[in-house]
């Protein structure tokens, strides 16, 4: 964190005590002790968070920024985002008092690589998708893939801390943390290196090439584990940090006993996993190519989500039978009826509704019919419901559809919770 001048620092304090004083209102404690309650399966009336994602730069454009520098308009617009989600969603989210300093871009600590870096092909329109361009062609390209050295400079992340205490440090907490989120993401690594068209044939073409790059991939993500277990770079996310692709951290049951706050071990946390990229391959092969890895990567563990995109209503019996699983992801395109019978209240039913609702014709009475259905279903089946609006790249450039959308979602949980 650089030095801002007089003028930014002044409007971030300003924005930063706005802050302080919604973390300080009742019903964030209260919203702490539903979460713990719900991710512990004891809850009875459903959850709600919402995530603009690419849709804040329709809610918080430019001009809403006051600062001037570019790093101190992220730090605001950080801020504001938490603002904003107060006074417009009336969703579940805990506001903290809290700045976080994470030991890397996102508390993801740079490595050296896996030896072949992606190529991605820029779209020619703004906000389009880029392509792949494969590196990984041959068997022979094998030979170029290294496990990956974290590259950690503790001088950095003080350097960093000792700013933020002299900005925030008498508002806000401010934090240090390492490692927080532990999530696996194999058939995105492979498919950013093999490239968006190949991976499908390769699962029937060549199953022996897929296993040697997915059994590297396994051991390389389990030396990265211990090098951060060896820095010490773990940290709990039993608190307000984003989990899995739904839900937060909240909970009474990490860390695990003969925990030492001088040093968090795996066993203390939350991690996750994803192969949405094999979202329309069989449950066997989804099985054989990812989650027999994944399983034994999750295994360290102390509370476990699955899932992002991918249908998984015909996977949920492999799915459920991991260690420590607690979180699993419905999405939009999910047998909602499958999936609440096979849950129940043993798993949190984490749905992500349709967030293409938030486009073309706003329908309020489709949205009401469409929420209704899958509360109504979960209630039914005893399910700990979590409704996680997300994937929203655009809302037609009218911010009030979100409030709108959360105002006919609230509505339903209070009926469907009397």
């Amino acid at each position: 964190m650089k030095t801002f001048s007089s003028h930014d620092r002044r409007i971030l304090r300003d924005v930063a005590k706005e802050v302080a004083e919604i973390a300080a209102l009742p019903v964030m404690a209260e919203r702490r002790r539903r979460w713990a309650a719900h991710n512990a399966l004891r809850s009875t009336d459903p959850m709600m968070l919402v995530f603009p994602e690419g849709a804040w730069t329709e809610l918080i454009t430019e001009s809403d920024l006051k600062c001037e520098d570019t790093a101190a308009r992220e730090i605001e617009r950080a801020l504001r985002q938490r603002i904003y989600t107060f006074r417009h969603f009336h969703d579940d989210s805990v506001v903290e008092a809290e700045w976080v300093v994470t030991a890397g871009p996102s508390g993801e600590v740079p490595n050296t690589g896996w030896g072949l870096e992606p190529v991605k092909v820029p779209s020619s329109e703004q906000r389009g998708a880029f392509r792949i361009e494969p590196v990984l062609r041959e068997r022979s390209d094998l030979k170029k893939l290294r496990f990956p050295e974290l590259l950690y400079d503790p001088s950095d992340h003080q350097s960093t801390l000792e700013a933020a205490h002299d900005l925030f440090g008498d508002i806000l907490t401010v934090k240090r943390k390492g490692v927080a989120v532990i999530s696996y993401h194999l058939w995105s690594q492979y498919i950013y290196l093999r490239g968006e068209s190949a991976y499908m044939t390769d699962l029937i073409d060549a199953p022996d090439f897929v296993h040697e790059v997915m059994s590297f991939f396994e051991e390389g993500h389990r030396r990265m584990l211990q090098q951060m277990i060896d820095l010490n770079l773990l940290s709990l996310n039993n608190d307000h940090t984003y989990h899995s692709s739904g839900g937060c951290g909240y909970t009474d049951e990490l860390p695990k006993a003969g925990f030492d706050p001088e040093r968090v071990r795996p066993c203390d946390m939350w991690a996750s996993a994803e192969s949405q990229e094999l979202a329309g391959v069989s449950p066997r092969m989804h099985r054989q190519f990812a989650l027999e890895y994944e399983r034994r990567l999750l295994a360290p563990f102390g509370l476990l989500g699955y899932g992002c995109c991918e249908d998984l209503s015909r996977k949920l019996d492999d799915v459920c039978a991991v260690p420590n699983m607690r979180r699993i992801s419905i999405s939009p395109f999910a047998d909602v009826v499958r999936s609440a019978e096979k849950l129940q209240g043993q798993f949190i039913f984490s749905w992500k509704p349709q967030p293409a609702h938030l486009v073309g014709d706003f329908n309020e009475d489709l949205i009401r019919a469409y929420i209704r259905r899958t509360l109504e279903v979960c209630k039914a089946n005893h399910c700990v419901l979590e409704i996680i609006l997300k994937d929203t790249h655009t809302c037609a450039n009218q911010p009030e559809r979100f409030d709108r959308w959360t105002a006919v979602a609230r509505s339903e949980i209070e009926r469907i919770s009397e």
